[in-house]
């Protein structure tokens, strides 16, 4: 979407094609506004003004919209949405009023993954006028992560492997005159163990490497996001079944989620020394894979039982939290597609959210809550750290029983973070199993406004 026309623009009272807003309560007393004819064109479409529903209305030699809601009162981010996907190419004008938070459903409704394959009737862009000028920069940069965030987990992992993710951060560092630091090779097993131990196995050109990138004043506070970026999870020796490997190209969706939010952050010029850090491998299968029962060392000094290859991804993020910590954040957000457990605790829809501090949790549900993102918190209970005890090494990577996995995942992560550092840690799927307004089916931002709005609330930057 960066690369297209502005889907909002300013409402200078040029043409647009209007568009009205009811509910089905408020229809009939509505309908009564028009003439018999166009009564007759909404009862010919059954439109009711049934939430997502979506009208057209002759009127003269030209036409107008009419879009169900739940409320106009009272719009969310995806009650324009369907109005977006559906109607033809053009400028519309919302009547009656403004279309606030819906701005951002509208952009996100016309994304498309076109990549490998075009679409057989493409439509031109529909842009949305609004007099709130100050709310559009804001809105096009929080549509443009998210659909970033799309097109990097919507894309496959021969197209989407740790090089891939470097030339992301490449990217997002020229942009904003950021400074970008690649470790790899025998560096790499030297500083971040864990992150060369769980990628070696991958061929050269997917080889693992590790980006820190750093931006704004030093004097001003640090704040650090981690990502968890792996390109592809066979599961290593502990190996998934082909259906669950088949969706694992969105195994790098916590490093999308990290990289769009850096962007977001540097974009609005946010008070903060910002480090980003993404570990990027490829987890997969050969003969100097690692295995189960090997003890990694790691950049901690902690030693490291390998319970379960396919717990990789806390184990790369283990070394960059580490990282991370060395700066002393004020503090630090990682995102990671890290287990399965939170996804049948909470589903697709909701990122399990685990923090140290209960008023950095409160605040992150509550801007998702007001941004349409809500995540959901889960313990970090001590009294289940007991259960990753190895009896060779200083920790496990896994646990014996399938109890508490999002959690027991958490206190892994938890032994890497510095002690007293306010610290948030957001399990989220990346993906959509099926389309809504706004939101069609692929590859998924979760947890990433409620992430911004916090930030921008925090550190003054909104």
């Amino acid at each position: 979407m960066a690369d297209k026309q502005p889907l909002i623009q300013p409402d200078r009272g040029q043409d647009a094609i209007s568009v009205h807003l009811v509910n089905r309560d408020g229809f009939p007393e509505w309908k009564k506004s028009l003439s018999a004819s166009q009564r007759a064109a909404l009862d010919a479409q059954k439109f009711d003004g049934g939430g997502y529903q979506v009208g057209i209305v002759p009127d003269g030699d030209g036409w107008f919209a009419v879009g169900g809601v739940a409320n106009p009162d009272e719009l969310s981010s995806w009650c324009m949405a369907k109005l977006a996907e559906s109607l033809p190419e053009g400028t519309y004008r919302r009547a009656g009023g403004e279309p606030g938070p819906a701005l951002h459903g509208w952009q996100t409704g016309q994304y498309v993954f076109d990549r490998y394959k075009k679409p057989e009737r493409p439509v031109g862009p529909r842009v949305l006028l609004t007099k709130d000028v100050k709310a559009i920069d804001g809105a096009l940069a929080e549509a443009q992560a998210v659909c970033l965030i799309r097109d990097l987990v919507n894309t496959p992992a021969e197209d989407m492997g740790p090089a891939a993710l470097e030339e992301q951060c490449e990217a997002l560092a020229k942009t904003h005159a950021a400074r970008l630091e690649v470790t790899r090779g025998d560096t790499l097993e030297q500083e971040y163990p864990m992150v060369h131990a769980v990628g070696r196995a991958a061929a050269r050109h997917h080889a693992p490497r590790i980006m820190h990138l750093t931006w704004g004043k030093e004097s001003d506070p640090v704040l650090a996001i981690v990502g968890k970026g792996v390109c592809f999870d066979s599961g290593g020796l502990d190996v998934k079944s082909s259906s669950g490997m088949l969706l694992m190209k969105k195994d790098m969706g916590g490093a999308a989620h990290a990289i769009a939010l850096a962007g977001l952050v540097m974009a609005a010029h946010l008070p903060v020394r910002l480090h980003l850090l993404v570990p990027a491998v490829e987890n997969a299968i050969s003969s100097n894979s690692f295995r189960p029962g090997d003890v990694l060392q790691t950049r901690k000094g902690l030693t490291v039982e390998i319970g379960n290859t396919d717990a990789e991804g806390r184990l790369i993020l283990g070394d960059a939290l580490q990282r991370a910590s060395e700066e002393n954040p004020e503090l630090m957000l990682d995102f990671a597609t890290l287990t399965g457990a939170a996804r049948v605790a909470l589903g697709p829809e909701y990122p399990a959210l685990m923090t140290r501090r209960d008023e950095t949790a409160a605040a992150l549900i509550a801007a998702g809550k007001a941004h349409d993102d809500e995540p959901w918190r889960l313990p970090l209970p001590d009294v289940y750290r007991e259960w990753l005890t190895s009896d060779i090494a200083d920790t496990n990577n896994a646990h014996g029983n399938a109890f508490a996995g999002a959690s027991v995942a958490g206190l892994f992560l938890d032994k890497f973070v510095g002690e007293g550092i306010d610290w948030a840690h957001f399990d989220t799927f990346a993906w959509r199993p099926q389309a809504k307004p706004g939101r069609p089916k692929g590859g998924e931002a979760y947890g990433l406004r409620a992430a911004w709005h916090m930030l921008q609330a925090r550190f003054g930057g909104g």
